[in-house]
């Protein structure tokens, strides 16, 4: 969820589409009525189930704010990280919006990525086309890829579509501009049952594939834009080049026609809550059964600790998760999905940075950076770590402490990786039921080998974490 001020919008609304989205499995859109006329009837989407670009099949991902990455903020000082990026195991650079934000009801100095004015165009704050075309080349040559934040569902107060196309904007019983959401007063609301906004913004998607050679989109609030959009995006996209599509959202819709990968909200809150004493590991069991049941194996889902809304709106990961940041990160690159690393992480990034104003990310050496190295360098030469259908089965493994210990194996043919999580701040003696998983194993962070066996028993501390594999 994309935040424009630094009210917890995710408490309220965004719960709420999360909630709807699980009840509109059966085929159903989320479809935004204009106050002036009734929408269009939507047909529902056939359970497709497209299959990501195959060269995603074992890389991770990671956000860039570019305002807070340097002291310019612009794409040739992000170039210079480029390698440090690649060494450290970046394959897919997500940067969040590079357009020309909106001066009319901006909010604070600089304004949110988010409030959109030319959708072609490239915020000087950055740099320019040029610049930016460049960057790009640079990432390819690195052998990474990169895609474009894309925000379809709202636009800037002063953004020219709003004298050029006034009526492709949903409008209260006066006939006013309304944002899409209260909070958000620095944007106004789109109305997409205009098939001609639809064809404009496609065209507008189109234009950064075709001139820039981006590989793909992140597309902002998904689920509050039809999917029969996205669908129809998606394939005029594919026709230039194949991308990759995540979507900020959770509905097993996005992914028929449209998306590679969906978010993991539920997940990331309920790790927050874990962390805090305030849920177990077994609530871990009941979402990972609903993930089996919701989402076909093709399906990429985005784990993450941190974001850009997490960071700068409900604290950083030592704030929500204290001293058990490590074993709920290693939790999210070893899970059947992609592990998201956001800006500053990898150097332990210590504050909030902040939205509307410059507050650049000290970058230092950190521990960090080496436990991120491992983590990703681990998911993308062993296959059993791959992304979705590519990678190996999750199946959880009983203990004497279900409660407190997650556990779990992923198997893919004869290889193996076991991973033991104590999710809480207490030393446990625990005695784990490895039958079938017997052997010699090697632990990733320290090299030690360990002998598995029928029954392993293991006295582990505050919030440890173990990964090993054959």
């Amino acid at each position: 969820m994309t935040k424009h001020n630094s009210s917890k919008l995710w408490t309220a609304f965004p719960l709420l589409l999360i909630l709807s989205s699980w009840l509109l499995l059966a085929g159903c859109e989320f479809i935004k009525k204009s106050e002036s006329e009734p929408p269009p009837v939507y047909q529902e989407v056939p359970s497709v189930n497209k299959t990501p670009p195959d060269w995603s099949k074992n890389l991770s991902i990671y956000e860039v704010n570019l305002r807070q990455y340097s002291a310019s903020g612009s794409f040739s000082a992000f170039a210079e990280h480029l390698p440090r990026l690649k060494a450290l195991g970046v394959d897919i650079i997500w940067l969040m919006p590079i357009f020309p934000i909106g001066n009319e009801q901006r909010k604070g100095t600089l304004g949110s990525y988010y409030a959109v004015r030319d959708y072609k165009g490239v915020n000087p704050e950055h740099g320019t086309g040029a610049d930016f075309r460049q960057l790009v080349d640079q990432i390819h040559e690195q052998g990474m890829y990169v895609i474009l934040d894309w925000v379809a569902n709202h636009t800037a107060w002063d953004n020219p579509l709003t004298k050029d196309h006034p009526d492709w904007y949903t409008k209260d019983s006066l006939g006013n501009f309304i944002p899409p959401v209260a909070d958000w007063s620095d944007v106004i609301d789109l109305d997409y049952s205009k098939p001609a906004l639809q064809d404009y913004m496609i065209d507008a998607m189109s234009y950064w594939v075709r001139e820039y050679d981006v590989d793909g989109f992140r597309c902002d609030v998904a689920e509050m834009v039809p999917v029969a959009f996205w669908n129809k995006a998606r394939k005029a996209l594919d026709k230039i080049k194949p991308v990759f599509m995540l979507a900020e959202g959770e509905s097993p819709n996005l992914h028929h026609k449209a998306f590679d990968m969906t978010y993991t909200w539920r997940m990331m809150h309920l790790m927050n809550r874990i962390a805090k004493g305030k849920g177990s590991a077994l609530e871990l069991d009941r979402y990972l059964e609903e993930e089996k049941e919701q989402y076909n194996k093709k399906d990429y889902r985005m784990y993450f600790t941190t974001n850009h809304d997490e960071n700068s709106w409900n604290g950083t990961v030592y704030e929500r998760y204290g001293e058990g940041y490590k074993a709920f990160a290693v939790m999210t690159h070893t899970l059947p999905g992609m592990p998201l690393v956001y800006s500053g992480q990898e150097a332990g990034l210590p504050k909030r940075l902040k939205f509307f104003e410059k507050d650049p990310i000290d970058w230092q050496d950190h521990p960090m950076a080496d436990f991120f190295k491992k983590l990703l360098a681990f998911k993308k030469e062993h296959r059993v770590m791959w992304n979705g259908s590519y990678g190996g089965d999750i199946q959880r493994i009983k203990s004497s402490d279900d409660e407190s210990v997650f556990a779990f194996i992923r198997q893919k043919h004869e290889k193996k990786v076991l991973v033991l999580l104590n999710l809480t701040k207490d030393r446990i003696d625990v005695s784990l039921q490895t039958k079938g998983y017997e052997g010699k194993y090697q632990e990733l962070f320290t090299g030690t080998q360990m002998a598995i066996h029928p029954e392993t028993r293991l006295n582990l501390g505050p919030w440890a974490y173990i990964v090993c594999y054959n």
